[in-house]
């Protein structure tokens, strides 16, 4: 007797191989039976799934829940999109370890860096343990999706180094110190090391990260740590546009002295940047030949930023604008407000390379949502739009719409990642051994994207409108590749004997939601939120999470840790 049979399925099993009809038998956390009878077996419960389709629980191995898990044991709404595995403790920002001193810099980093309101942060998340182990701890068994959470670099390198941390390398005493905590978290289950040297990753001060300020020589040092562990990975975000032979040459170090997989993000794919991202892809030749294994993260969609200037982010990759991103609402106003002090900000904005100068063309923005009765008119209307009918300069008329919604304004530059050459780009880019699907960001910069239903996007537009892809290799892709580079035992595939993590959905509707703005995050704080269409049925361990678009009140998910939850995935 099964605890429950779900029958008449389409079972797409994870692998790639052909779809068959049948039905799957569970009892406890595991699936015990895979049957061609599409009838089944006597079971407590029947789920009739005539006309769907069962596959694995999707596995989103770049998010950013740690925060939110204490406020949301959900980790909404990324299981209502098919995902019942997350790995956080992405980009080396982590809330662990934590220390009195050096807890409120962590906060506001993140506040900062990941778009996560302050406010949320101060009135949700307890900031009172000390280790990663202790954090690991308060989550175990509270949480709806199965979760890991890697150690990341700037938490380290707070802790150890406090204020110098953001000032200066680190000494070969200090490096030790930070290799004792990562070796305290790999040993209490963290999934491994993460770090950033991205330009666009700057504090609250507007100054760089801390892992920013690390050497090569510390990073490789640190990334080496993991490997004396089973079941350990790497992550890291290199640079926002081109690498250069420096980025090119740690990520394969940090590999190599780990012999652990690297993955970085994002890979941005379109149908006119084949140069760039075969540059980019390259970091995985550069680093196989120094004997390691480096992967790139790519969306299956274009990553649409709605951009703003109470955060700032984005923005403050333009030179000379991160300290003012990071002024105080009220300051970032009497500058924006202030006609001399407005134009020089424009002119340091102009005339830059590349991805700066497309930034900085102010008339290409649509105006999304405004938050003023005088700025209401201009939604859906583009910057270049409404200064052509003011009479103004682009840069003066959104500047004078964003005083007026005290910063609030989304902007949202065009998506020019709809045709067909760009998705059988991306398809290519999909299939191509360096790449990996992933890089959702789900759980950060909640006012501005809404990547996190990444799956439902892939199956409606790349496998149904554009028919690019079979079901089969599109649920591979979320499924046994992200499980097989992490190491993720029993999951992932359907299989008997596997955990009963699946998801049942109808290939004619599966999709994307609409995307509001939600005032549902502690202290009334507001982010993106959006419902996927057509999933059915969530499962984590056996137990039934997403019915429709509503969560169950089941909390089955497993806290992953490494070496017991993962096996060891080498470089080479």
């Amino acid at each position: 007797m099964f605890d429950v049979c779900i029958t008449h399925a389409r079972i797409v099993d994870g692998t790639g191989s052909p779809s068959r009809l049948g039905a799957i038998g569970i009892v406890g956390s595991r699936i015990v039976s895979i049957m061609d009878d599409p009838e089944g077996g006597p079971a407590h419960r029947i789920l009739d799934a005539k006309g769907l389709v069962v596959c694995p629980g999707f596995i989103d191995i770049h998010t950013h829940y740690d925060a939110q898990a204490f406020w949301d044991t959900t980790l909404s709404p990324s299981p209502l999109h098919g995902v019942t595995t997350v790995f956080g403790g992405n980009c080396g920002f982590t809330i662990a370890p934590l220390t009195p001193q050096d807890g409120p810099y962590l906060m506001k980093m993140l506040s900062r860096v990941e778009g996560m309101p302050i406010e949320a942060l101060e009135a949700g998340v307890p900031w009172d343990w000390t280790t990663t182990g202790e954090f690991l701890d308060r989550l175990d068994g509270t949480l709806l999706p199965n979760a890991g959470f890697l150690v990341g670099h700037s938490a380290l390198r707070r802790v150890v180094m406090h204020d110098d941390a953001t000032k200066r390398e680190a000494t070969q005493q200090e490096i030790d110190a930070m290799c004792e905590l990562l070796r305290d978290g790999l040993r209490a289950g963290g999934m491994g090391f993460s770090s950033t040297w991205s330009s666009s990753h700057n504090d609250h001060d507007g100054e760089p990260v801390p892992s920013r300020w690390a050497s090569r020589h510390e990073l490789v040092t640190l990334a080496a740590v993991a490997g004396e562990f089973p079941g350990t990975t790497l992550e890291f975000i290199p640079a926002v546009a081109e690498f250069s032979s420096d980025v090119m040459d740690v990520m394969a170090d940090m590999s190599a002295a780990a012999n652990r997989p690297l993955n970085w993000n994002v890979l941005q794919v379109f149908g006119t940047n084949g140069e760039m991202v075969a540059h980019r892809l390259s970091a995985s030749d550069h680093a196989a030949q120094r004997g390691g294994r480096v992967l790139a993260l790519t969306l299956p969609d274009t990553l649409r930023a709605r951009i703003n200037f109470l955060s700032g982010f984005v923005l403050d990759i333009l030179p000379g604008w991160a300290k003012v991103m990071a002024l105080p609402a009220d300051e970032k106003m009497r500058l924006l407000s202030d006609p001399v002090r407005r134009a020089e900000l424009g002119e340091l904005a102009q005339g830059t390379p590349g991805l700066q100068r497309s930034i900085a063309n102010w008339g290409q923005y649509r105006i999304i949502e405004t938050f003023s009765t005088h700025t209401k008119p201009f939604e859906g209307r583009t910057v270049g739009e409404v200064a052509s009918e003011l009479g103004k300069s682009t840069w003066d008329t959104l500047c004078d719409i964003v005083v007026l919604d005290e910063l609030k304004t989304s902007i949202m530059a065009p998506d020019r990642g709809q045709d067909e050459a760009t998705w059988r780009s991306r398809v290519a880019v999909w299939r191509d051994g360096r790449a990996i699907v992933g890089a959702s960001d789900a759980g950060a910069h909640l006012d501005m994207i809404d990547s996190y239903s990444y799956s439902t996007t892939l199956l409606s537009k790349a496998v149904r409108e554009h028919e690019l892809l079979s079901v089969e290799e599109a649920v591979s892709m979320m499924t046994s590749v992200p499980a097989n580079l992490y190491g993720v035992i029993d999951r992932g595939t359907l299989v008997e004997g596997a955990f009963a993590d699946l998801v049942v959905f109808d290939p004619a509707t599966v999709g994307p939601g609409l995307v509001e703005t939600r005032f549902d995050l502690p202290a009334g704080a507001a982010r993106i939120y959006g419902e996927a269409l057509g999933i059915s049925h969530v499962f984590v361990n056996g137990v039934e999470v997403v019915t429709g678009d509503q969560f169950t009140d089941a909390r089955p998910g497993t806290l992953l840790r490494s070496g017991r939850d993962t096996r060891t995935v080498t470089a080479r």
